[in-house]
């Protein structure tokens, strides 16, 4: 996605979405550089980013410009395949590593760096009139590679077993291409089938591309 972005512009928010939200995609790296795949922001001191570094992944909130945030201990360098990634936040969780979850290929990661939200704390994740984007950050922010099935759950917090399974024959983890998931109403399921940005979640909340062209790599 190089230089290409896809974006839509946040209707009113759900409240219970600033406690429990799932981000879930198939990720292909096109080269060892920071590159954020999914954020949204209203300032400096609130928002959100999911991103690569150069080889491990990172999840933030940054709320009222406190940064909760983890890291994977686990490096991910390969460009040549696809990881499914998950990340699930869910503020309610009495564990304070349960608030925040990471999953890589159904395989849910040990963190590293990290400042967990207190309970029942409110993060900032999405905010009436602003954008959600996927494939860029800023003017330098774009991802490199490919995105398939990217589904946001708004309101609620899913493991990977909502988005996949591992193959009886194989060992391999595989896609669910229709997971049975409860989106709230600023979630989307996307880039299902090539590069089609219409939702098909049920909510009608269709992305646009942003800049750049999006081409299906199918």
């Amino acid at each position: 996605m190089a230089n290409t972005y896809l974006e839509r512009t946040v209707t009113t928010p759900d409240t219970n979405g600033n406690k429990k939200a799932t981000f879930s995609a198939w990720l292909k790296r096109g080269s060892l550089t920071e590159q954020v795949f999914y954020t949204s922001r209203s300032s400096d001191s609130n928002y959100f980013r999911f991103r690569f570094t150069s080889d491990q992944i990172n999840v933030i909130s940054k709320t009222s410009g406190t940064n909760y945030y983890a890291t994977t201990s686990a490096v991910f360098r390969d460009i040549s395949g696809w990881y499914h990634v998950v990340v699930a936040f869910d503020t309610t969780q009495a564990t304070e590593a349960n608030r925040i979850r990471i999953y890589v290929n159904g395989v849910e990661q040990t963190k590293g760096a990290s400042n967990y939200p207190s309970q029942d704390a409110t993060l900032y994740m999405l905010a009436s009139g602003q954008p959600q984007r996927i494939g860029k950050e800023s003017s330098d922010g774009f991802y490199d590679g490919s995105i398939s099935h990217a589904h946001y759950t708004e309101g609620n917090a899913y493991d990977a077993s909502a988005f996949g399974s591992t193959d009886s024959t194989t060992g391999e983890w595989k896609i669910n291409t229709s997971p049975s998931v409860t989106y709230g109403a600023n979630g989307f399921f996307i880039l299902k089938d090539g590069n089609s940005v219409t939702d098909q979640s049920g909510q009608s909340n269709n992305f646009a591309v942003g800049g750049g062209t999006l081409t299906s790599t199918r």
